[in-house]
């Protein structure tokens, strides 16, 4: 699948959200891999379009006002523009981490990339978006799906984590000078969740055992899925973590 071992990790910024129970800021996120094959992997997608010109109206459309309010967003946090920043312009592969709003939203961009997704997610008749509204369709492609541990190359792995959505999925990653880095996305979405029972979850149960299993692995860096405290810490694009 990827030849090349990873030679860097960008986090992409997608913009800031702030949820009402709390409440607490969130960064809305993905992430680009790099490998010495000259091969770049892009991991979900941001927000869908209509929230980059007018997030509240968007956010009225579909209901996701009930659930918190978009604080920073623009054109400049489209999947396109973070990829520009970081000098990419031709993508290998799309991992899709699960099928809510702020990770599908941008899928257009990637007309003919291969698109990797857990099978729960793609076996839906749409993306799960945001509560009962789903307007988006999944584009036609080819998809990759799984529903196990996945080695998908030298130093790179994909986690099969359900609980937070049916097919989550999180990544290992193994960089030269930075050592290995879980890529938890939303199987943990802040640090305190394993402590707070997952409690907005699909499968709260579930959720916790897979967010224990992710903990429990070798790593030197856990980045979380929206992490109010850690997005203060990390860099964003087009500066790679060191």
């Amino acid at each position: 699948m990827i030849k090349g071992r990873p030679t860097s990790l960008t986090i992409l910024n997608f913009g800031q959200f702030m949820v009402h129970s709390g409440p607490r800021i969130i960064q809305l996120m993905g992430a680009l891999i790099k490998t010495d094959q000259d091969e770049a992997i892009v991991v979900d997608t941001g927000m869908p379009a209509k929230y980059l010109s007018n997030p509240a109206e968007a956010g009225r459309e579909d209901g996701l006002d009930s659930f918190g309010e978009v604080l920073q967003i623009g054109p400049e946090n489209s999947v396109e523009q973070q990829l520009a920043q970081c000098g990419v312009s031709q993508v290998k592969l799309l991992i899709l981490t699960h099928g809510h709003i702020d990770h599908v939203g941008g899928i257009d961009a990637f007309k003919g990339v291969p698109i990797m997704m857990g099978k729960p997610e793609r076996d839906m008749p749409r993306p799960s978006y945001f509560g009962d509204t789903q307007p988006m369709e999944w584009p036609k492609g080819q998809y990759l799906t799984v529903e196990q541990d996945t080695g998908l190359g030298p130093d790179l792995d994909l986690f099969f984590t359900p609980g937070h959505a049916p097919g989550q999925l999180a990544l290992g990653v193994t960089l030269a000078g930075v050592g290995r880095v879980i890529w938890a996305s939303d199987a943990i979405s802040r640090e305190s969740e394993p402590d707070e029972g997952f409690t907005d979850a699909w499968d709260p149960e579930l959720a916790l055992h897979h967010a224990k299993r992710l903990l429990d692995m070798p790593h030197d860096h856990l980045i979380y899925g929206h992490d109010p405290d850690q997005r203060l810490q990390i860099p964003f694009a087009p500066i790679p973590i060191t």
